[in-house]
């Protein structure tokens, strides 16, 4: 309705210039309008880019651009990286309970002189130590307590491993919404495009039925003028239209993680196979509520995080108590009394230890404040994204009944504008109405298509996100 009045003023603004001029500037003033409509109509034409061949062997669907998506785009790829990371983590935090085989070896020369001779009564005379000597084992380690860390280690383990899991849940969510977002972006881009063209078709139709007009001396020139104006201010709105089209394509090409050629400027080449409709969902705020706090991977991931906190504090209180392994295994040794390197002391060992750090200066009760303070704070988030998640949810909701509301007011409108331009267009050839009827009539039908247009993406839009605040599987809803 705004651009209606702007579009009104814009009219009023060119019937004052037009009656203050004379007849042959008003004749400049056309014939500059019309200079400047048909340089934009033809720039396209004049562009020395050769059409390329389509990125996709057929125009792709929603569900197909999500199958792309979830094959190339960059952030998927990304979480599944993290994910591997996040297996990483879990195989460390395991491994504390779980025996290490260990080996070592050494081996030492010395000068002479710095071994000591033994001197021993006659006849042994004295015994020199040997200046070589070396040693090895291999040697098997298992923890048998260790303050609860063993269990506290299998339990962060799985605790990880479903957080890794739901933040790849919520990224995939986040990734899907944004190309179905970009994909309905780039019809209600291509509607526009339609109704603007229509709209400049029917005015360039009306520019020539009132030439013809005025040449036969039925209707002034300011008729002329009006209709020149009119259709140089529905040319930008065409320029604009088909702008958004070329950056909604690109955008959604980005999501789908496809490279676009640097020879590729201007007609970006891909094609769309679904229409923008207006599906029903149910709306029911309370069960939708209910619903995003059960299912919300963001929420259950930080629920996740909490209990990981709180076995950083079980972790940190086993400073306080002791540990205990068991070993054994196999060593060699070279002889300790004599230089013969290539004869050797070997045997099985086995055996236990136990450790207790008894005073440490306060270092395990730092640890424990430590770990309760982020304990805390993890319950902090999971409170506050509960309540956030609830925002969305609300937030969502009521601009999906805004946008279903808008939808369903706009049923008839562009049936009964182009019933008015009918009339209007009656009107003016039975004498009984004049040009700025039918050019108002002609704005309105223009409006109306648009607004039309815009309602059926906003709807689609609004669902998406909707289904997106309460975490159902859209995927699966599409299908």
């Amino acid at each position: 309705m705004n651009r209606c009045f702007d579009h009104g003023k814009t009219g009023r603004l060119g019937l004052r210039l037009g009656l203050g001029l004379r007849s042959g500037i008003r004749a400049s003033l056309a014939a500059l309008i019309l200079g400047a409509l048909a340089a934009g109509f033809t720039a396209r034409a004049q562009s020395p880019q050769a059409a390329p061949a389509n990125l996709f062997p057929h125009p792709i669907s929603r569900a197909e651009a999500v199958d792309i998506a979830l094959r190339h785009n960059s952030a998927i790829l990304k979480g599944k990286a993290d994910l591997e990371a996040a297996h990483g983590v879990v195989v460390q935090l395991r491994s504390i309970a779980f025996p290490t085989l260990s080996a070592r070896g050494s081996y030492n020369a010395d000068e002479s002189s710095l071994v000591e001779n033994f001197p021993l009564p006659a006849p042994y005379n004295s015994v020199q130590f040997p200046t070589q000597n070396w040693n090895g084992d291999v040697r098997v380690q298992q923890s048998i307590y260790e303050g609860g860390r063993m269990t506290s280690a299998f339990r962060s383990a799985k605790l990880t491993r479903q957080q890794a899991l739901l933040n790849y849940q919520a990224l995939l969510a986040d990734t899907l919404l944004s190309v179905r977002v970009a994909y309905d972006d780039v019809l209600v881009a291509q509607q526009q495009i339609a109704v603007n063209e229509a709209s400049v078709k029917l005015l360039t139709h009306e520019l020539e039925d009132v030439r013809r007009r005025f040449q036969a001396g039925t209707v002034p020139q300011f008729d002329v003028l009006r209709a020149h104006v009119e259709l140089a201010n529905e040319s930008p709105r065409l320029i604009q239209a088909r702008n958004s089209y070329r950056i909604g394509k690109n955008n959604l090409l980005n999501l789908l993680g496809c490279n676009l050629p640097q020879t590729v400027w201007e007609d970006v080449p891909l094609e769309l196979s679904d229409t923008l409709q207006a599906s029903p969902l149910d709306t029911d705020l309370p069960a939708a509520l209910a619903r995003a706090l059960e299912k919300r991977p963001e929420l259950e991931a930080l629920r996740k995080v909490e209990s990981l906190r709180r076995e950083d504090v079980v972790q940190a209180k086993a400073g306080f108590k002791p540990s205990a392994q068991v070993f054994g295994g196999y060593e060699w040794q070279s002889l300790p009394y004599e230089n013969n390197q290539s004869q050797d002391l070997s045997g099985w060992t086995a055996g236990a230890q136990i450790s207790w750090n008894i005073f440490d200066f306060g270092l395990t009760r730092g640890k424990i404040i430590e770990s309760r303070a982020h304990y805390e704070r993890a319950r902090l988030d999971v409170d506050e994204t509960r309540r956030q998640i609830e925002l969305e949810v609300r937030t969502a909701w009521s601009n999906f009944i805004e946008a279903r509301e808008v939808l369903e007011s706009q049923k008839t409108v562009q049936e009964e504008a182009e019933e008015a331009l009918r009339l209007a267009e009656a009107r003016l050839a039975a004498g009984s109405s004049t040009q700025l009827d039918v050019l108002n009539a002609q704005t309105a039908l223009t409006q109306a298509r648009t607004t039309r247009a815009q309602a059926l993406h906003d709807y689609s839009v609004a669902r998406a996100r909707f289904q997106r605040a309460v975490g159902e599987d859209m995927e699966i809803v599409e299908k």
